[in-house]
Order: structure tokens, then sequence, then C-alpha cells
């Protein structure tokens, strides 16, 4: 079943912004699964394939969620002593949920983390949705697909965090219909345990485009990605259960993220209406 937690901080002292990066984040959780799992973490830290969980980046508690749901991506000032923020962890299989359920269950809201410099604390873990924060929801994959709709043509998805596509040795920004679904289907079909086959992709087009690029420097390069909105149509005489195929694959985006660099808070994106 996959998981998009949110895990509510407060920084015990300042976090300055070359600790914000997508690199330290990735650090931070690593340092969470070595906690529990020092081998998980390991694995996890040297392993080049593609893995089970997506990051986001920090965020602070009282900059609010806009209908856009973009996601702040860089920090110009530090964030200050006792300010409330939230970092989503999507986890996309049960077990790297289950071998974190002892973080989770032993939280101790005293004691510090370390982000760079800053100590900070996870005061408390949400799971669910709600109307503050849409982006913490878990629910079972055959749900995910069985509630999928088989009739619905139209899906719009939005890129909160700059999201490119790797194309041959470069990367690519342009969000084509083989790149986002192809991203997530290569997820899908690897986590769920429900294989999708002959994904008619060739029936989607893009019906509405508002995004624009974003650069998201590091201390190693700089990673260019788009922001915004896509919607996409199935066109054209498809049967329902390819229409459910794509429709579960666009309900899977708030989970798996799209495109690269996700386990760094790059790609985050979910299906709006």
């Amino acid at each position: 079943m996959p998981h998009s937690l949110i895990l509510n901080l407060i920084p015990k002292s300042p976090i300055y912004p070359q600790y914000l990066t997508g690199r330290h984040l990735h650090a931070l959780f690593l340092t969470l699964v070595s906690y529990v799992d020092k081998e998980l973490g390991t694995y996890l830290h040297d392993s080049q394939a593609d893995k089970a969980f997506t990051l986001s980046p920090l965020q602070i508690s009282k900059t609010p969620i806009n209908k856009g749901y973009k996601l702040q991506t860089q920090h110009q000032e530090p964030i200050a002593t006792g300010t409330p923020c939230w970092w989503r962890i999507s986890l996309l299989d049960d077990a790297l949920f289950g071998k974190l359920t002892q973080l989770w269950l032993n939280l101790n809201p005293q004691q510090p983390w370390h982000l760079g410099s800053a100590d900070l604390y996870i005061t408390s873990i949400q799971g669910t949705a709600q109307s503050t924060q849409p982006w913490a929801i878990a629910i079972p994959y055959t749900q995910l697909y069985d509630q999928a709709s088989d009739s619905e043509r139209i899906i719009s998805l939005n890129f909160a965090t700059p999201t490119a596509f790797r194309q041959g040795k470069y990367d690519t920004t342009l969000p084509t219909r083989e790149s986002v679904f192809n991203s997530l289907l290569s997820r899908w079909n690897k986590y769920s345990g429900i294989e999708l086959t002959n994904v008619n992709l060739d029936a989607i087009f893009p019906s509405f485009i508002n995004i624009h690029t974003e650069i998201v420097p590091d201390s190693r390069s700089k990673f260019i990605g788009i922001i915004g909105q896509v919607s996409y149509r199935i066109m054209g005489d498809v049967e329902a259960f390819e229409i459910k195929q794509i429709n579960a694959l666009a309900d899977f985006a708030i989970f798996a993220g799209i495109g690269r660099k996700t386990t760094m808070g790059m790609g985050m994106g979910r299906r709006v209406n």
C-alpha cells in the first residue's frame, strides 16, 4: 500500500538555506531509516535503482497551499527557530513502510534530528487527507485501481515542484504523454503488484497547458524543471478498461512522483480537478 506521509517539524535552531537542498533532505531521510534499520539505510544510500520513496522540499506551515499547489523549492532566508514546518515522505511499498513502523510508533517529540547545522523535532505525523493538507493520504493499490474511473477522459496533473524527464543522455522539460505516463507506469508495475500492460498512451492528447520552468541550484549542479498544470484528454474509440488504466496511473501520481530526482524533492505531482 502506498503512503503519503506528512511530518510536522519544529526547528530548535535556525535552518540555513544551504542546508535546505534536496541532497540534505535526502540525507535526513536516510538518517531516519538508519535509526530503525541501519542495514536498510545503507542499502538505500548505495542503491542506484529506482527507489521506493519520494521526498518533498521543506515547507513552512504558515505558507498557504495555494490553488495551484505550487510548493516552495528554495529559501532565500533562514527558517527561524520555532517556525512550524512540514515535510512530505511517500513510501511506495509495504516493506519499506513496515521497516519504518517503529519510527512512527515510538516517535519522541523531544528527540532532535539534524539537518545540516540545525536540530529539529518531529512533532507529529499525518497519514490521512485533511482539508488543509491535501498531500497526506494512504490507500491500498487494489482500492486505488478499483476506484479508478473507466469513463473519465480528462486528466489534469499539477506539477508542484520542478519536474523533468530523462531523454537519452540529457534531461527534457517537455511533459509529453510518453514521458509522464511511462514514468508513472514503471513505478506502478514495480510496486503495486497489479501489472498494467498495453496501456494505450496513443489515445492521450494534451488539451490545456499552463507551465513555466524553474531552476533549482545545488552545490553540484542546476536542475531545470517545469511547474504548473497540464490537462490531457483521452480521445477516440477507447475501451473502458484502457480508460481505467490511465486514470489509475493519474491517481497514483501523488505517491509516485513524476520524472527525475523524486527522492530529492523534484517531480512532486498530483491529480487535480
